[in-house]
């Protein structure tokens, strides 16, 4: 079966503006709005913060920045993050994240892979630089903003610089910026995106209706993550994006009621913390508009809960990095939510065209599951440097996700399993085979195989089977530092099982539905 909306995505039909432009160009026709709140505080009107934006792309362009530059950003949830994204995309470079939670060698590894011409750090993340930038050979190195000991401040650097958009064509075809996803390999799987497919999502039906105000966003996880796409959207569309430097349920409830926010985004683990808090019941939500979450499994349970605290404001959504938004489950379709039952991750968006597979390829009826294809402007240009990879899930324009679902006859689709072994956890994606490869090296662990388990909550957990080495006793807290060393503390293993023989499948694979389901009982 397909499902499509095929209502065309506006684009602009003159010459083409990217979406660091567009989002500057809306920050000019009001520059005394508020535009960014940062986690101290700080305000910076609209004006401001373009004028510092342009003024850090020229100071880009003149240390070597062009198209084909990647500029590689060591930040966290600073307004200083937000400008230099911008201010990279206008110069024409691609840019990439270095992800909190992962360890040095692995974000040295990824700095390498993308070509990188510029790092910038911001202050949150100067006390990470000194141990990545030995491992590294980086030509240009740069804070932005005072206080580091390892690189100059190029914002002061930046002061005398034009505060107006530079002279640089980007077209719809370069390059914006690799994001990366777990894999199979050393490193993340580096994800490339295009300008034209980015700009045509400010133009889709998601953040709450202009026409009941400017929208609030919450900034709570990482820019890097939606929360940058979100702040984007938000800043384009005149709203005001406020930065919290990371999730913390008892700061996200004051700041939504101090900021009057409109709309966040969670993963369902982060949701069920606000639920959870104890300042719940006492916080003003009266001015949310959208609570927008996505990213894994949703509990029935908790969400009717949320619904019950939050009110009509929940829009869960369904993607990925190589094709952006697919489905969203508006407020109103909230309803469909039963006891026992999956939550539908909603229908496709318009110009997304979404297709149940079977293995021949053969498309299927409604209701029978199988895998999950998805057509659409905004899918990725390919795995970075991975031809072979990208050849293995785009085909004649269709992306084959890994996921495994069906589409019931109203056009909702259901996710049911991931092809993927992949686990979903909150701060990222972990990949068992990544870290059974790795813990295979400590000399306490004879065999092992990593799987994820959900609790009652449908939030996902890494657990580890372990097949000690003769003589060996192996401890929970040895794995973890272990492991955190070496691949960061999202890949540690949070559960350790001791058994005699790792399980398997009669084609002698680790039988890791009957390890989850002994470790559930």
């Amino acid at each position: 079966m397909v499902a499509n909306h095929n209502e065309e995505v506006a684009m602009p039909d003159a010459e083409f503006v990217s979406g660091p432009a567009t989002v500057l160009r809306s920050l000019a026709t009001d520059p005394h709005r508020r535009a960014v709140v940062a986690a101290d505080g700080t305000e910076i009107i609209a004006g401001e913060f373009a004028a510092a934006t342009y003024r850090l792309a020229h100071e880009l362009i003149a240390r070597g920045v062009t198209r084909g530059t990647t500029v590689t950003l060591l930040t966290g949830n600073t307004p200083e993050a937000l400008s230099a994204r911008f201010a990279a995309g206008l110069a024409g470079a691609r840019v990439v994240n270095l992800y909190d939670g992962m360890s040095a060698p692995i974000l040295a590894e990824i700095t390498t892979s993308v070509d990188t011409g510029v790092l910038l750090i911001d202050a949150e993340r100067y006390a990470d630089a000194p141990e990545l930038i030995p491992l590294i050979d980086v030509p240009t190195i740069l804070a932005l903003g005072p206080g580091s000991v390892v690189a100059e401040d190029v914002i002061a650097a930046s002061a005398h610089r034009p505060a107006e958009p530079p002279d640089v064509r980007i077209g719809p075809e370069d390059d914006l910026n690799i994001r990366h996803t777990g894999g199979t390999t050393g490193i993340p799987k580096g994800i490339l995106s295009l300008h034209g497919p980015y700009r045509s999502i400010f133009d889709a039906p998601v953040g709450s209706d202009p026409a009941e105000g400017a929208p609030r966003l919450l900034a709570a996880t990482p820019l890097a993550h939606l929360s940058g796409v979100l702040a984007d959207m938000t800043l384009y569309r005149g709203g005001t994006v406020v930065l919290l430097r990371s999730f913390d349920p008892g700061a996200v409830l004051r700041a939504v009621e101090r900021e009057r926010i409109t709309e966040f985004w969670v993963l369902p683990a982060l949701l069920h913390q606000l639920l959870d808090h104890p300042a719940i019941g006492r916080t003003d939500l009266s001015s949310l508009r959208q609570i927008i979450y996505g990213g894994s499994a949703a509990s029935p349970t908790r969400l009717r809960e949320a619904l019950k605290v939050f009110g009509p404001v929940l829009v869960g959504g369904y993607g990925m990095s190589e094709a952006q938004l697919i489905t969203v489950l508006a407020p109103e379709d909230h309803d469909r939510i039963t006891n026992g039952e999956p939550v539908p991750v909603g229908r496709p968006l318009p110009g997304v065209e979404v297709a149940i597979r079977g293995l021949d390829g053969a498309d299927l009826p409604a209701g029978e599951q199988g895998e999950i294809h998805v057509h659409s402007d905004t899918l990725m240009a390919g795995y970075w440097k991975r031809p072979d990879l990208t050849a293995e899930v785009l085909r004649d324009g269709w992306l084959n996700t890994g996921d495994v679902g069906y589409l019931d006859e109203d056009g909702f689709l259901h996710l049911s399993d991931r092809v993927k072994d992949l686990i979903i956890v909150v701060g990222g994606h972990v990949y068992p085979s990544e870290v059974e490869d790795l813990l295979l090296t400590h000399p306490a662990v004879a065999r092992c195989a990593v799987f994820g388990v959900r609790d009652e909550q449908e939030t996902e957990h890494v657990h580890v089977a372990v097949v000690p080495a003769p003589g060996r006793q192996p401890h929970l807290d040895e794995l973890r530092a272990f492991v955190t060393a070496r691949k960061g503390r999202i890949y540690a293993p949070e559960v350790l099982h001791l058994v005699d023989e790792i399980p398997l499948t009669p084609v002698g694979k680790p039988d890791k539905k009957r390890l989850r389901a002994a470790a559930t009982r």
